[in-house]
């Protein structure tokens, strides 16, 4: 590892070193920290730092034009914080810095956690269909869990607002869609508007709230292998974390499936097609076998998740335009948008 100079883009380890070393427990004193840029900004940048003995994270926004509600420290490091208390996998977390005062951006600190962040079915070819299916279904199982959680029990019943959660996602979407766009999308506003139209009716039949993950997918877990098997360790990406309805999380899953299955996002995630992996209506029976959620509007479910998922997209190709991101992989990632799109239309007229 290399040593990280304050032209770090996001982290400047000058700045950050003493707080640090005064905040985090365990580093060794004498020893000077590095530090190496993990992810590049698809959504917060994520550094490891070492002590050469110990390691950490580092989690902050990304850089540029982000809207406040996206990129939220606090909410990442509250709700895994909390999750420790349960059988959810999560890693610990040590110290937060919910101002601008040291990097320029609220950011915190965790665990290392030991594990494969899945992403590529290429990746995932090696393990085998046998282990490839027995981990898509601890996948769904994590998920279940995660919904089993009652969010009183363990400190979280003020972490969201979960009355009307499914009309303000509809808003949410839209509002990042247009704060984001770069060009016309006039599927964008049909979806829109049918999601619009449909949503208080599905919203009447809600059921009790509970933690909404807000982006649950195989390269959102670390993936721990040996002898005995393949676990998922810890579950991360918590920035879009909330109380809601947990079928938004259970339908963004199968968005990422039914856009791998057609080819379409090479440049987000692809696993659903590795041999093995848990079809659409696999998983959606695994889930229902553990949760007592009403599945009969799923297809509204799904839209909802492609409508978002093509906001997301569109705000990355924002940033990507106007050279605020860091890393490789982002040049090709608007051609997923429209496609995005018509899977949200598609999923509305089949469901």
């Amino acid at each position: 590892m290399n040593a990280a100079l304050p032209g770090l883009p996001g982290l400047d380890l000058t700045a950050l070193t003493p707080w640090f070393r005064e905040h985090v427990p365990g580093v060794a004193a004498d020893v000077e920290i590095a530090a190496r840029l993990v992810s590049g900004g698809k959504s917060n940048l994520t550094y490891e730092l070492t002590d050469g003995t110990t390691s950490w994270i580092v989690r902050r926004p990304p850089l540029g034009h982000v809207l406040a509600t996206a990129h939220d420290m606090g909410r990442e490091y509250t709700v895994m914080t909390a999750l420790r208390a349960t059988t959810v996998p999560v890693p610990i977390t040590y110290a937060i810095c919910p101002d601008d005062a040291v990097l320029g951006a609220p950011f915190y600190v965790m665990e290392w956690v030991e594990g494969t962040p899945y992403r590529w079915a290429s990746e995932l070819a090696p393990l085998g269909a046998g282990r490839v299916r027995a981990l898509s279904e601890q996948l769904v199982d994590v998920l279940a869990a995660l919904h089993k959680v009652q969010p009183a029990t363990i400190g979280l019943a003020e972490f969201g607002q979960p009355d009307g959660f499914l009309t303000r996602q509809v808003r949410r979407w839209d509002k990042q869609m247009h704060a984001y766009r770069t060009r016309a999308l006039p599927a964008a506003d049909e979806l829109l508007r049918r999601l619009a139209a449909t949503v208080e009716n599905v919203e009447r039949g809600g059921m009790p709230p509970r933690i909404v993950h807000g982006d649950f997918r195989l390269d959102n877990v670390l993936v721990h292998s040996d002898a005995a098997g393949d676990t998922i360790r810890a579950v991360i990406d918590w920035e879009m974390a909330t109380l809601g309805d947990p079928l938004t999380d259970l339908a963004l899953m199968l968005v990422y499936g039914r856009m791998a299955g057609f080819g379409m996002v090479s440049d987000v995630t692809d696993v659903a097609i590795a041999p093995g992996y848990l079809s659409e209506d696999e998983i959606i029976v695994r889930y229902d076998a553990a949760s007592d959620r009403d599945l009969s509007h799923i297809g509204f479910y799904v839209g909802l998740a492609a409508y978002k998922l093509a906001a997301i997209v569109e705000g990355i190709h924002y940033r990507h335009l106007h050279g605020q991101t860091v890393g490789d992989g982002f040049t090709g990632i608007g051609r997923a948008v429209e496609p995005l799109l018509a899977t949200g239309l598609d999923a509305l007229d089949l469901r």
